[in-house]
């Protein structure tokens, strides 16, 4: 009998559902560098800090279900993208003509598939429709007048330009005040040990009709392999195409046997010259790298270990 009952019991253990384990995730977002957050209204840094904290919300949200770090990282640039604070999107700055011309990138890390688009103008969210090169085309990149009609044969959200034309945004171009420069990207790890980046930009503000920066180049400022991080890059663009700043993150871990922290911080201090921009990143073991050389980034992140960070700069760059 006691055999028995030692039997049932152990049978019991075998079969009880297990405790339900934190899943295991890490999320980085940025959203821009190149102002100085000093400089800024008590106001604007609020309104800055509160719209990072609503997006970070929301990205984590998606981790903590289960979701994808793909769709969060799209979910989080989408927010980002129809928020008129940040130069992407609704808010994206205006070119020497006084138009929008928009760019971004996303890739998965699990399979390295990636898509984007450069300098469309009436897709009201470009990093949903850089997805759709991603999953619905053999290609990578489609620019300017070929993305626009891609974006109306995928039947995606349309406007008109002058939808980007912010009041904010045509006084700053008529001032030509082409000094700060800004971007939006995400980074995240799912609960499957999958990585996925994402960038999306308006650009600098007066910058040449058809400038295409590093936002929706693959390597230079978005980058995602599930051996070693995810990349999402902000800044002067030309410098981070022609040092492939993303990839060197990457490549920095996996050949030089680099931490994330390491090689993020040589990419941003050693290879690129003071004031270009920033990084953030994260790892394939859920490390998070948030790293600039300008005056200020607007950054958030968080991890399935409690970590929450808010902020814009002002102080030492941050690597946790």
């Amino acid at each position: 009998m006691r055999t028995f009952a030692l039997a049932v019991l152990l049978i019991g253990y075998l079969t009880a559902p297990l405790a339900a384990e934190t899943p295991k995730y890490a999320i980085a977002i940025h959203g821009g560098a190149g102002g100085d957050p000093a400089r800024w209204t008590p106001k604007q840094r609020t309104a800055r800090k509160a719209a990072l904290t609503r997006v970070l919300k929301l990205g984590v949200g998606v981790l903590e279900g289960g979701g994808s770090s793909l769709d969060a990282v799209e979910r989080v640039i989408r927010e980002l993208e129809d928020d008129p604070i940040f130069n992407a999107g609704r808010g994206a700055v205006l070119n020497s003509e006084g138009g929008a011309e928009l760019d971004a990138s996303i890739m998965d890390g699990r399979t390295k598939a990636c898509g984007a688009v450069a300098s469309v103008r009436i897709a009201k969210n470009p990093i949903s429709l850089a997805r759709l090169v991603m999953t619905e085309t053999r290609h990578v990149l489609l620019a300017a007048h070929g993305a626009d009609r891609f974006a109306e044969e995928m039947k995606v959200d349309l406007v008109d330009n002058d939808y980007f034309r912010t009041d904010a945004q045509i006084k700053r171009w008529k001032a030509i005040k082409a000094k700060e420069q800004g971007t939006v990207g995400c980074v995240a790890l799912d609960s499957h040990g999958n990585l996925a980046a994402g960038t999306s930009t308006g650009g600098l503000m007066n910058k040449k009709y058809g400038r295409v920066g590093d936002s929706p180049i693959i390597g230079a400022g978005t980058y995602a392999d599930n051996r070693t991080c995810a990349v999402s890059c902000t800044g002067v663009g030309e410098h981070y195409i022609r040092h492939a700043i993303a990839h060197d993150v990457s490549a920095r871990m996996e050949y030089k046997q680099q931490s994330l922290r390491a090689a993020a911080h040589a990419a941003m201090h050693k290879t690129l010259k003071p004031g270009m921009g920033g990084i953030i990143a994260v790892d394939k073991d859920g490390n998070i790298a948030l790293d600039f050389n300008t005056a200020g980034m607007s950054r958030a992140a968080a991890d399935a270990n409690g970590k929450w960070i808010v902020e814009l700069g002002s102080r030492k760059p941050d690597s946790r």
